[in-house]
C-alpha cells in the first residue's frame, strides 16, 4: 500500500502488510519526519521566512463537484457521504470519467506555472539513469537477476552462466506495451534452471498473468493461469510444475473492483490447462486470509503461512513426498508470527514472535505427532529481522536502532562470529543453499546506491559483484540519526539526510509509514536525492506502527492506538522546527497508502504545522476501506467499522470526515491512480471534493491521478520521475525551496 522501491526484492515486509518471502517486497524508503514550534530566528531563518511570504496564494477556480443526498446511521450517529459517487469505477462511469478529467487540468494548470517541475525532472532522469540489479538467484549453477540499465520502463530478467560471466537478456517486458504500464512482476526459477515461471502485470493492477519460459531456447510455453493475486511461486523440486495462490474468476467488467475472498493455493503441472490445476489448501470458513507459500531447499515441504493480513500467521505444512499432499497444521492459532528458514530432514527452523516479541529462531522436528518447539537462537536485545540457512550456518539480519547488523550462528545456535558490513546501513539477502557457500545480499544507506556482494559462508569473506555508478557525488550529503519525544515521551528515531553544506533551517520534506509492522530503513532513492541537492532536508520518522522496536512498536501504533502513529509525526514535525533545521514556513510532509492516510489525519489534526503536504493513494475513508477489493483485510490492522469501538476510533481521524473549515490548510497534491486495485481512487476522489468544498484558505487542494497505473508496483521508470517532479515542485513552490537548475 506504499510507494515501493528496489528494496522490495530484500525485506520480508509487503506493500499494505501482507508478508511475503524474501523476494517479493519493497520497502518504501522514500520521505521525512518533523516536530515543530521554531523559538529562535536566524537571519538566514528570518529570509527565507520573508521569502515564503512572497507566495500569494493563487486562486483557483475548482470544478464543480456534485453532491448527493447520503446520509447513514452509524450507532445511532448519523454519517453524511456527499461523495459516494465517486467511489465508481471511472473505466465504467463517465461521470466519474468527467470529473477526473476536469481535476487534472486543473492541477496542470497549477504545476505548469511552478518554475521548478522542468528542473526537477531533468535532474531526476540523471539520478535515475545508473545501472541497478538485483540480487542473483542460483539455480542449476546458473545466475538469474534483474537489471535496469537506468531510464528503462520496466526492469529486464537476465540470466549468467557463470557467477562473473556476461548477462543474457530472457525476459524483457519494456517490448510489453507502448507505454511501458506493462511489467514483469513475480518470478521463479525451477531447481535445475531450465524453466522460469514469470508473473505479467498491466497497468498496475494486482491482478497477475502466470507463463513459462524455456531458459535454453527462449521459448514461451502455451500454459497460462490466470487470477493469481498476492502470490509467491514455487517449483517442485523435478521440476514438473509450481504452486502459486489465486482468487476466483470475478464477474467480466467487475476485476477492478472486485472483492478478494477465498485465496487459495493451487498446483500447476506443465503442460495441463489451468482448468485441471489441482486445489491444495484453502480456508472457506475464514474467506479473508491470505496464503503465503514456499518450498524447503530438499523439495520435501510446502509450507504455507496464512494471515489476516495481520502480524500473525497460521503455519501449515504439505508433506509433497505423500501421494495426497495433506495439509497438516502446526500452528492452528494466531497468537504469533511464524515463518520457514529452512529444514533438515523432518526438522524445522522457523522465525517467530512466540514468547519473543523481538522474534528468536526456534527449531520444530515435525516427525512425531505432538512435535516439540525448542528455542535455537533466543531472543535478542536487537530486532530479527530475517534469517537464512546457508552452508551449514545461520545468517541472521538484526535491526539495531534501524541499521542492519548480520551474524552467524552454528545449527545448535552457537555465535560463530558476524559479517562485516561495508557501512552503517541496510543488508538483505543471503539466500542459498545448504551445500553451497556462496551467497549474495545487497547494501544500501540513504548516501550509499545498492550494492550486491558475494559473500563465502566458508571463508567469511565478501566482494563486490555489481556495483553501480550514480551522476551525483555522494560525499557532500550528510545523514544523521536523532532521538525526539512524541506527545506521552516515547523516543522515537529520525533520519535527517542533507548536504553538508546546509548547516541553517531549510525547507523540509518529512515522510513515514506507521503501520503494518513495516519499518523504513536507510536505503538509496534518487527521489529524495533530488530534493537534497536542491539544498532542502529530507526526513524520515521511524514512528510507531512500524517495527523498528520488534512487535510491540506494532502493537503501539495499530486499532485503537493509532493516534499514537499521528503523535509521533506531529512531534517529529515541531522537533525539526524547534532545533531549527526546517525553516518556520517550509515543513513539506508526505507519505503513500497507509503513509497517504497518516499524512491526510494529521493536516487535519495540525494544519498550522505544514506548508504543504503530498498524500499518496491514502486510504481516506476510514469508514467504508473494508468495503473495496482487499479493504476488509485491513481490518485487523485499523479496526472494523462494523464494531461500535472500532468505528468511533476510525471516526475520530478519518481525514475525510475530519476536515475542519475555518481553519487554514497547508497546499495540499493528492496523488493517485485509476486502475489501483489495491486502494481504490474513489479514496483520494471524495476526499479531494470534500477539501475543495470546505472553507479551509485559499491555497490549492489538488488531485494528480495518473492513467494506466496502479499502487506502485510495477509504475513505468518515465510515469515515477514525472510523478515526483510534480510533487517536489509543488513542495518546493509552497515551502520556499529556491530551484535552480546548476547550471
Amino acid at each position: 500500500m506504499f510507494k515501493t522501491t528496489k528494496l522490495q526484492e530484500l525485506l520480508e515486509f509487503n506493500l499494505f502488510g501482507f508478508r511475503l518471502s524474501f523476494q517479493k517486497i519493497k520497502i518504501s524508503m522514500r520521505r521525512a519526519t518533523l516536530f515543530a514550534i521554531t523559538l529562535l530566528f536566524t537571519t538566514h531563518f528570518a529570509s527565507v521566512c520573508s521569502e515564503s511570504t512572497t507566495m500569494m496564494p493563487t486562486t483557483i477556480n475548482y470544478p464543480e463537484t456534485k453532491r448527493v443526498d447520503v446520509v447513514e446511521q452509524h450507532f445511532g450517529q448519523a454519517i453524511a457521504d456527499p461523495y459516494r459517487w465517486l467511489e465508481n469505477d471511472v473505466r465504467n462511469d463517465q461521470e466519474v470519467a468527467a470529473w477526473v478529467e476536469s481535476q487534472n487540468k486543473v492541477t496542470n494548470a497549477h504545476l505548469n506555472t511552478l518554475p521548478g517541475r522542468e528542473i526537477f525532472k531533468d535532474r531526476l532522469k540523471q539520478l535515475y539513469n545508473y545501472e541497478r540489479f538485483t540480487l542473483p538467484v542460483k539455480k542449476g549453477g546458473r545466475y538469474f537477476y534483474l537489471h535496469n540499465s537506468g531510464l528503462q520502463n520496466q526492469r529486464v530478467l537476465y540470466v549468467r552462466d557463470s557467477v562473473d560471466g556476461a548477462g543474457r537478456v530472457l525476459i524483457d517486458p519494456n517490448s510489453w506495451a507502448e507505454d511501458g504500464a506493462t511489467a514483469l512482476a513475480e518470478w521463479s526459477v525451477s531447481d535445475d534452471g531450465k524453466r522460469v515461471a514469470y508473473a505479467v502485470q498491466d497497468g498496475g493492477t494486482d491482478w497477475r498473468t502466470i507463463r513459462v519460459l524455456d531458459v535454453d531456447t527462449g521459448k514461451v510455453l502455451d500454459d497460462e493461469v490466470k487470477w493469481a493475486r498476492f502470490t509467491s511461486i514455487a517449483w517442485t523440486q523435478d521440476g514438473s510444475g509450481f504452486f502459486y495462490s489465486r482468487y476466483p474468476e470475478p464477474e467480466e467488467g467487475t476485476e477492478s473492483q472486485a472483492s478478494v475472498d477465498n485465496h487459495a493455493v493451487y498446483f500447476h503441472a506443465l503442460g495441463t490447462p489451468q482448468a485441471n490445476d489441482r486445489l491444495v489448501y484453502d480456508t472457506p470458513d475464514h474467506p479473508a486470509m491470505l496464503h503465503n507459500l514456499s518450498i524447503t531447499e530438499d523439495g520435501r515441504y510446502l509450507a504455507i503461512a496464512s494471515t489476516p493480513v495481520s502480524a500473525t500467521n497460521t503455519l501449515t505444512v504439505v508433506d509433497l513426498q505423500s501421494a495426497d499432499w495433506q495439509p497438516r497444521k502446526l500452528v492452528d492459532n494466531l497468537d504469533h508470527q511464524w515463518g520457514v528458514v529452512g529444514n533438515v530432514g523432518t526438522k524445522l527452523f522457523l522465525r517467530t514472535t512466540q514468547d519473543a516479541p523481538r522474534f528468536k529462531v526456534v527449531m520444530m522436528d515435525i516427525a512425531p505427532a505432538n512435535p516439540v518447539i525448542t528455542d535455537v537462537v533466543p531472543q535478542q536485545d536487537s530486532v530479527l529481522l530475517n534469517a537464512s540457512l546457508v552452508a551449514g550456518r545461520l545468517l541472521i539480519s538484526y535491526l539495531a536502532d534501524v541499521k542492519t547488523e548480520v551474524r552467524r550462528y552454528t545449527l545448535d545456535g552457537k555465535a560463530d562470529g558476524v559479517v562485516q558490513l561495508p557501512g552503517i546501513g541496510t543488508a538483505g539477502g543471503f539466500k542459498g543453499n545448504q551445500s553451497d557457500p556462496e551467497t549474495f545480499f545487497v547494501f544500501t544507506s540513504f548516501n550509499a546506491p545498492d550494492v550486491i556482494y558475494r559473500y563465502d559462508v566458508a571463508s567469511n569473506r565478501l566482494r563486490v559483484w555489481a556495483q553501480p555508478k550514480v551522476a551525483i557525488d555522494l560525499n557532500q550529503i550528510a545523514v544523521e540519526q536523532q532521538f525526539y519525544n512524541s506527545k506521552d515521551a516515547t523516543r522515537v528515531p529520525m533520519f535527517i539526510v542533507r548536504r553538508k553544506d546546509v548547516t541553517r533551517p531549510a525547507p523540509t520534506l518529512l515522510y513515514a509509514y506507521g503501520g503494518y509492522g513495516i519499518p523504513m530503513l536507510p536505503a538509496f532513492s534518487p527521489d529524495a536525492l533530488g530534493w537534497v541537492e536542491q539544498g532542502g532536508v529530507y526526513a524520515i520518522a521511524n514512528i510507531r506502527g512500524g517495527s523498528e522496536y520488534g512487535m510491540a512498536w506494532h502493537e503501539a501504533g495499530r486499532r485503537q492506538n493509532k493516534q499514537n502513529v499521528f503523535d509521533d509525526f506531529i512531534a517529529a514535525g515541531e522537533y525539526l522546527k524547534a532545533l531549527l533545521i526546517t525553516s518556520q514556513d517550509g515543513l513539506a510532509i508526505q507519505g503513500g497508502s497507509n503513509g497517504g492516510l497518516l499524512i491526510g489525519a494529521v493536516v487535519n489534526q495540525r494544519p498550522d504545522l505544514f506548508a504543504a503536504a503530498l498524500p499518496q493513494v491514502g486510504v481516506m475513508d476510514m469508514l467504508r476501506f473494508d468495503q473495496f477489493t482487499s479493504g476488509k483485510t485491513w481490518v485487523d490492522e485499523f479496526g472494523s467499522p462494523a464494531q461500535e469501538a472500532d468505528f468511533r476510533n476510525l471516526l475520530s481521524y478519518s481525514p475525510y470526515h475530519n476536515i475542519k473549515s475555518g481553519k487554514a490548510y497547508p497546499a495540499i497534491l493528492a496523488t493517485t491512480a485509476d486502475t489501483d486495485d489495491r486502494v481504490v481512487p474513489g479514496h483520494t476522489f471524495k476526499y479531494v471534493a470534500a477539501l475543495q468544498a470546505a472553507d479551509i484558505g485559499d491555497k490549492p487542494h489538488l488531485a494528480r491521478i495518473e492513467t494506466r497505473a496502479g499502487h506502485g508496483a510495477g509504475k513505468p521508470t518515465d510515469k515515477i520521475i514525472e510523478e515526483t517532479a510534480d510533487m517536489w515542485a509543488f513542495a518546493a513552490h509552497w515551502t520556499g525551496l529556491d530551484v535552480g537548475d546548476g547550471k
